[in-house]
């Protein structure tokens, strides 16, 4: 019989891209998303696939489903829109994590969390390992975000050591690639899109500060691999791509992969915006046999194309402005 697997943030960046592999492996998926940041465009493609279903439902409240896997991904993933609304972010990973928790025990089901880097903060240990415990302000402007994933993640070893529930948990390094909002506001899709339009690239504070960039397929590749692990697989797993660039770098590759005439405009850097993120991917690689094989020059350039044929569709123009829900 197929696996039924319930993925929550199904429409966003990353879920839209997951609900597509788990398709092509033959599942049946259950989509589930409140659409606070993710878009229907996202999953339009899937909606004819007969093994595919689509719940408007936020996770925050209960869910009752019968689903043999859960992929625990619903969260507003960038600094523009988990800062909009810094409570309900708050709320969607700790409460959104109680209830697939709940779900996943009632069930039997395994589960996997989608954490992230931000777990580190602004680190001092270089690159970043997972038995690193991180620097996380908790009064800042982020700490809805990096705080609630942290609690989240004491979330699901509890449940593994009082239940014991069969958990993953993935800590996600900066990602991109298709599907990406335009205006979420992380670096490569604002890069992108300001050196498309031939608009000044904004670059926040010297522009040394480094990032790690993985492109999605590699991503849920490494997730599926994480989520289909033997079961004595214990702890969080960095995903990642662990070669490094500072953001003028990747300022300067966008440029010249669109062939811009965009210049870097400099801005104050925000509040405990990290220096430098690179992942050690090790337990990834002994453990999954997982490390990215796309390149950023590669990666980019698809990205790029994306960006190119969404930004010139007129009939699009107007879902992509980011709107808060009322």
């Amino acid at each position: 019989m197929k696996r039924r697997v319930l993925v929550t943030g199904g429409a966003g960046f990353l879920g839209s891209h997951l609900c597509a592999r788990l398709l092509k492996q033959e599942c049946e998926v259950l989509c589930v998303d409140n659409f606070f940041t993710g878009m229907r465009r996202n999953i339009e493609p899937l909606l004819g696939e007969p093994a595919f279903e689509v719940m408007r439902h936020d996770v925050t409240f209960p869910l009752y489903v019968e689903v043999d896997e859960i992929y625990n991904l619903a969260c507003p993933a960038s600094p523009i829109h988990y800062q909009r609304d810094p409570i309900q972010t708050t709320k969607t990973s700790v409460l959104g994590a109680i209830n697939m928790l709940g779900l996943a025990k009632r069930l039997h089901a395994r589960i996997l969390q989608a954490s992230t880097s931000e777990v580190y903060g602004d680190p001092d240990v270089h690159p970043q390992t997972e038995d690193y415990c991180g620097i996380v302000n908790i009064a800042g402007p982020r700490a809805c975000y990096d705080e609630a994933k942290r609690c989240t993640e004491t979330l699901f070893y509890d449940y593994r050591r009082q239940h014991r529930l069969d958990i993953r948990v993935a800590r996600i390094f900066n990602t991109y690639g298709p599907n990406m909002h335009p205006q979420d506001g992380r670096v490569v899709s604002s890069f992108i899109v300001q050196a498309l339009r031939g608009e000044p690239i904004t670059v926040f504070g010297t522009g040394m500060q480094t990032r790690s960039f993985c492109y999605v397929d590699d991503l849920i590749d490494g997730l599926t691999r994480l989520m289909n692990a033997p079961a004595d697989v214990e702890g969080s797993v960095n995903l990642g791509n662990p070669t490094e660039m500072t953001m003028c770098e990747l300022a300067e590759l966008i440029i010249s992969l669109t062939g811009s005439r965009s210049r870097l405009e400099f801005r104050p850097l925000p509040q405990d915006d990290p220096r430098q993120r690179r992942p050690d991917i090790s337990r990834a690689r002994e453990l999954l046999h997982w490390a990215p094989v796309v390149s950023v020059n590669e990666g980019l350039s698809r990205t790029i194309a994306y960006f190119d044929n969404l930004l010139s569709d007129p009939r699009e123009a107007d879902k992509l402005v980011w709107k808060m829900p009322q």
